[in-house]
């Protein structure tokens, strides 16, 4: 029996325990995690995992043995089929119920799939979003073999870098116009773009699946919109998630993209909190939905916060990073609405600085993490430097941290 029950083994329920037990809440503590699993970490699933450079143990936040010490009872393998908010309790598939006087929901958000009358009979689709993805895909990685990777998102990008670095033959197939349209600007995409070209990865932008055919060697020609035929033998989509909102939505919690919380995380009930991928959250004023370990992390944390009493506003500079080839990429801030873009290049170094007007809005940085430390920094401190300072290599970014004081 517990007073608090945490639903969800990822970032966010394993980031809102921990706070909770170091902020000196000392009550047993039940978590509920549908995989037979104990919380991992995902980032590394389409990095140093996939390829074998970071061990299963490894993605484990915690061993079990620091959720016995820390008095936090752990149900595997069980997922939440009903909420009753009148009264207090939740049934898990296995009919189990159990009492909470708060209830933390860290859904996470799911692969979407691609339709059925695309992917039906089609073996080697593959997605990649939990540990048991990884054993089928590490199998198709050998010398020469051919992969067409849906989605020039993030994912997509870095299973492709993976992929080119294990010999594989990767087609990147990118339904808008081009990659990264959703996250960065232009001038960003194409220096993304051109490095993956460097590396031998071919990008067909404006180009979606029409059909899928087998081959007698059970591998497939993809026909695309603009009837093509192209080779794979597996394919690894990469095309979005969607949040798991579906127990909050039929317990009749506030749904709009996500689960709906204000800016202390609570949801439309003031008993359960929530907060992740599967939550839509104020920013700016509208409501957003990020999916990143970072605001997984902090939004957890300021739901732990407000459990226990306090009254904290979740007042994020959002924050992200993308591993591909040799290349590091940060992001701070958001780029949403941005009217303009500078761009500051030092040696291999370059940083992108998105303005919405005059206002500093987002920062992304390639193999530079100072320019993404002073980007986030005067983000927090909501300073806007002028952007002759920014492009300009006589000024030391750093000075414009100290100006800002």
């Amino acid at each position: 029996m517990a007073d608090i029950i945490a639903i969800g083994g990822g970032q966010a329920s394993f980031s809102f325990i921990s706070k909770l037990r170091s902020l000196g809440y000392q009550k047993p503590i039940i978590l509920i995690c549908g995989e037979n699993h104990i919380p991992y970490q995902r980032p590394p699933l389409s990095k140093k995992f996939l390829i074998g450079e970071l061990k299963k143990d490894r993605l484990f936040f915690k061993p079990q043995s620091f959720y016995d010490e820390q008095n936090i009872e752990i149900i595997k393998g069980q997922n939440v089929k009903k909420i009753n908010r009148h009264q207090n309790k939740i049934t898990l598939n296995n009919e189990k119920v159990l009492k909470y006087k708060t209830l933390f929901l860290g859904l996470g958000s799911r692969s979407r799939l691609l339709p059925k009358n695309l992917s039906n009979g089609i073996p080697k689709l593959y997605y990649i979003r939990e540990i048991g993805d990884i054993s089928s895909i590490t199998k198709e990685f050998s010398y020469k073999r051919k992969l067409i990777i849906l989605g020039g998102g993030f994912i997509g990008l870095e299973v492709a870098s993976v992929a080119r670095n294990l010999g594989v033959d990767v087609t990147i197939l990118e339904s808008q116009e081009r990659i990264l349209k959703r996250t960065s600007a232009e001038i960003v995409a194409n220096h993304i773009k051109s490095i993956h070209l460097l590396n031998g990865v071919s990008i067909k932008e404006n180009t979606s699946i029409k059909k899928i055919l087998k081959t007698r060697e059970n591998s497939f020609n993809i026909l695309t919109n603009k009837n093509e035929l192209i080779y794979a033998d597996f394919i690894i989509a990469g095309i979005g998630a969607q949040p798991n909102t579906e127990i909050a939505c039929n317990a009749g919690l506030l749904i709009d993209n996500g689960i709906v919380v204000d800016e202390t995380c609570r949801t439309s009930d003031p008993n359960i909190f929530a907060a992740g991928d599967c939550v839509s959250f104020p920013f700016n004023k509208d409501l957003i939905r990020l999916e990143n370990v970072g605001n997984a992390i902090e939004q957890s944390e300021t739901a732990s916060e407000n459990v226990l009493g306090k009254d904290i506003k979740y007042q994020p500079v959002p924050w992200f990073w993308s591993d591909q080839f040799d290349v590091k990429l940060q992001i701070a801030g958001l780029n949403n609405g941005f009217t303009r873009v500078f761009h500051r290049q030092s040696d291999n170094k370059n940083s992108f600085w998105y303005y919405k007007d005059d206002q500093l809005i987002s920062v992304d940085a390639i193999n530079d993490p100072k320019s993404y430390m002073v980007g986030k920094k005067l983000l927090e401190m909501k300073k806007n430097p002028s952007p002759k300072d920014i492009v300009s290599n006589q000024i030391n970014l750093k000075d414009m941290l100290r100006e800002s004081k």
